[in-house]
């Protein structure tokens, strides 16, 4: 790893020749993660179609970390700022909002992150709040009063069998989240709204879930999985398990675009 320069944040839309390389970090995503139907469909499409709400850092030439975001409509019929289905949801109305804006002049309302992910040598100096700054200020310059957030609590994995609701509420003795990544959010003014009980769904065969974890996923129950933020159901009968991942909302408050 270089040590002779800082390393440098940018708009992605600044920066198009690294839409490419967004993903040449090495990263900590548990596999399983990848299979979301909904990740797996749009996810590698959000740099090309929403770059201005993007962020990327590099260390000379490499490629140290991103951060993205998607803009989508919440006030359109039976859609919330912070749906229960989190991360999926928000991911899929932003792509029907981009092709119904195309058509009919639809504009977004409110814009949500979807991840910063740090290559793993520059974990803990300090990027993660850096990233986080570009997407606040990307979602700013794009005229939004708020940024949203489902955030994957970094130690929930830690706390597998723990509700969500009960994680949450987990706090030091200063009064800030127990949890680094809540943490982070709230010390860069994020406040914690709800949880999204449902932000993600992994489903797959016993096999596929063999594959994924390298566990036996030979008995019908709940079973921890590494990384997962809680229990993965199995159910042998059917050759299925299902990993329904919780997420937390967190909002920032913008300034208001004049």
């Amino acid at each position: 790893m270089t040590d002779s320069t800082t390393p440098t944040v940018t708009s992605l839309a600044d920066r198009p020749s690294l839409i490419s390389r967004v993903y040449e970090i090495n990263e900590t995503w548990p596999p399983f993660t990848s299979h979301d139907l909904v990740a797996s469909t749009l996810l590698s499409q959000v740099v090309e179609e929403f770059p201005e709400y993007c962020a990327v850092a590099t260390d000379g030439d490499r490629v140290i970390a991103r951060a993205l975001a998607v803009p989508f409509n919440a006030a359109a019929d039976g859609r919330t700022e912070t749906p229960d289905q989190g991360w999926d949801r928000v991911l899929s109305w932003a792509f029907r909002d981009r092709a119904r804006d195309r058509r009919h002049g639809l504009p977004p309302t409110v814009a949500s992150a979807l991840e910063i992910t740090v290559d793993t040598e520059y974990l803990g100096r300090g990027l993660s709040y850096r990233m986080l700054r570009a997407l606040r200020d990307a979602a700013e310059g794009q005229g939004h009063s708020v940024l949203l957030a489902p955030v994957r609590p970094t130690a929930k994995h830690l706390q597998p069998r723990v509700p969500m609701s009960d994680y949450i509420r987990q706090r030091r003795e200063d009064g800030l989240p127990e949890d680094p990544w809540l943490r982070v959010h709230v010390k860069a003014g994020g406040t914690i709204a709800n949880v999204a009980p449902a932000s993600m769904t992994v489903s797959g065969s016993l096999r596929q879930w063999r594959q994924w974890t390298g566990l036996p996923f030979d008995c019908d129950g709940d079973i921890e999985v590494p990384g997962a933020l809680a229990p993965v159901r199995c159910d042998t009968t059917l050759d299925r398990a299902v990993y329904v991942e919780p997420n937390v909302w967190v909002r920032h408050a913008l300034r208001t675009a004049g």
